[in-house]
């Protein structure tokens, strides 16, 4: 073997076979990993397709954490000649594992980072000397790669989104989620950090991805965005105030409800509810800037009870009686709710409950 890749190496053995961890600089990536499977079939493709939509946002991250982005390792498979030189006697296991030119290489686990890492590099080449740990295994024809990929993915769990945002020391919305739970007695006792979806016996009444949820639709900002010091104040003095508002509310905080028998009860228990109150925050934020809180005052007197159907049903939950939760049914509950209380609507929130009202009455 006269040319050749050579990486420090680590040897270890799994099912009797040897693989290789290795330290790549970054700048490697893209010349090791150079393939292009979407015009193969998937019975003869070793990994899913790219999902291309992903790749900005780990570019981003990258680029924009240049001091504290972290990446766990890619797995590959190589199909060509490996040969490990070890340290010495006494470390049979160290040592520096060289790969030759022709190698065909194939990533198991982690195509989405070497794309991301090959999109970064040409914004910021000087990234190119730091690396990557890559685990090797050899793999004659790459025959064994579709099973590795299925091996690698069986017991793979993702992460629920409450998790991230509760991870998340850089995004300012879940900080800003984060810190307005804290302060406020009901949402910091009765928040499930973890979950998205509760149960019906659970004793938590919100999902941190609710909370979350509904602070992006009453900032109208995304993830990734800043958020001025005059939105932070808005949005805890609408919390505190929106959870001393909700009669449900206090009744669970003072022992008077079950968080069972209010989800079961009540729509003010649900995501749909929670985020088309963020809708109207929205609205209130800027079309009544200085009297937006006597209009949250006003949800006081409002019946969130599921069985009042002549309101809810068709908005908050369907002729079923199941809570129904997308943008729509977000939206045609904020519409019924901004009636309630002497809001108008906007252009499109008009078209939207026309609409609802045509297809309600006729399906009636």
């Amino acid at each position: 073997m006269n040319f050749s890749y050579s990486f420090p190496a680590i040897r270890g053995t799994q099912a009797g076979r040897d693989f290789y961890t290795v330290m790549c600089p970054l700048k490697l990536i893209p010349k090791i990993f150079v393939f292009d499977e979407e015009e193969i079939p998937a019975e003869y493709r070793a990994q899913r397709l790219m999902n291309k939509s992903r790749i900005p946002d780990i570019t981003n991250y990258i680029l924009e954490n240049p001091k504290d982005y972290i990446f766990s390792s890619l797995t590959a498979s190589v199909d060509g000649e490996l040969i490990f030189q070890e340290h010495s006697n006494g470390l049979q296991d160290i040592g520096y594992l060289s790969i030759s030119l022709d190698s065909k290489f194939l990533i198991n686990d982690g195509q989405h980072r070497r794309a991301a890492i090959e999109e970064a590099l040409k914004i910021a080449p000087e990234l190119g000397e730091e690396n990557i740990s890559i685990v090797f295994f050899h793999d004659f024809g790459l025959m064994r790669s579709q099973q590795m990929f299925s091996d690698l993915n069986r017991h793979a769990v993702n992460t629920t989104s409450s998790i991230g945002i509760l991870y998340d020391h850089r995004d300012q919305l879940s900080l800003v989620t984060k810190e307005v739970i804290s302060k406020i007695p009901l949402l910091d006792r009765y928040t499930d950090r973890e979950k998205v979806n509760l149960s019906k016996n659970s004793p938590k009444l919100f999902a941190l991805n609710h909370i979350f949820n509904t602070n992006c639709r009453l900032l109208g900002k995304r993830k990734g965005e800043l958020i001025s010091e005059a939105e932070k104040e808005f949005v805890t003095e609408f919390w505190i105030l929106l959870s001393s508002t909700i009669n449900e509310w206090q009744q669970v905080l003072k022992k008077q409800a079950s968080t069972r028998d209010l989800r079961a009860n009540s729509i003010v228990a649900h995501g749909v509810f929670l985020e088309a109150i963020g809708i109207i925050g929205h609205y209130l934020y800027f079309y009544h800037p200085d009297e937006w809180q006597n209009y949250i005052k006003k949800l006081k007197h409002i019946d969130w009870h599921r069985n009042n159907k002549n309101d809810w049903q068709g908005r908050a939950y369907s002729h079923t009686g199941r809570i129904n939760k997308n943008n729509q049914t977000v939206q045609l509950t904020a519409n019924l709710i901004k009636n309630k209380i002497g809001l108008s609507f906007t252009e499109q929130e008009q078209k939207t409950e026309d609409k609802f009202k045509e297809v309600y009455t006729f399906g009636t």
